[in-house]
């Protein structure tokens, strides 16, 4: 076991941990961050999307001892803190979620896309969300979801 020192969310927290524990367990165990999700414990599936330097990445796979100091972690509750994030917003609008369950992962896969492209074709959308798995089967409100945050679609066109 190490201590391991972690910016996550604008907070620096100290945590002890394997070297191996992915950092999903990490954050919800110990930070008691309920929002990013196990799903598969692959990276297949993306529910446990969560952002390091900006990048999208799957929790489930990233040990611990890969967040080095500096490195800079977000997770859906650093998304905003009282969910006015456009994504968040386009998400309740579109009416998204079925079971809920991936969604935090969808909305962080969809946060990168939006800060590197603000106005992504539907194809563009298509290719970026493409790692994350929806069971529900809620794909064509994600893609919807994503227009409306990045003002191809008016709020009232659904």
């Amino acid at each position: 076991m190490a201590i391991y020192t972690i910016h996550i969310n604008e907070e620096t927290k100290s945590v002890t941990a394997d070297e191996a524990t992915p950092l999903l367990w990490v954050i919800r165990e110990q930070l008691g961050l309920m929002g990013t999700k196990y799903g598969c414990g692959i990276g297949q599936c993306g529910a446990c999307t969560i952002h390091v330097n900006g990048i999208p990445v799957k929790s489930c796979t990233l040990p611990i001892d890969a967040v080095g100091d500096g490195q800079k972690i977000t997770t859906i509750e650093g998304l905003s803190e009282d969910n006015s994030h456009p994504l968040q917003k386009a998400w309740i609008t579109a009416q998204v979620p079925q079971c809920g369950y991936c969604q935090s992962g969808q909305i962080m896969q969809a946060a990168t896309l939006l800060e590197n492209n603000p106005t992504p074709s539907k194809s563009e959308i298509k290719q970026h969300m493409n790692g994350n798995l929806c069971r529900c089967g809620t794909y064509l409100r994600i893609i919807k979801a994503i227009e409306i945050a990045s003002g191809k679609k008016e709020l009232t066109t659904l």
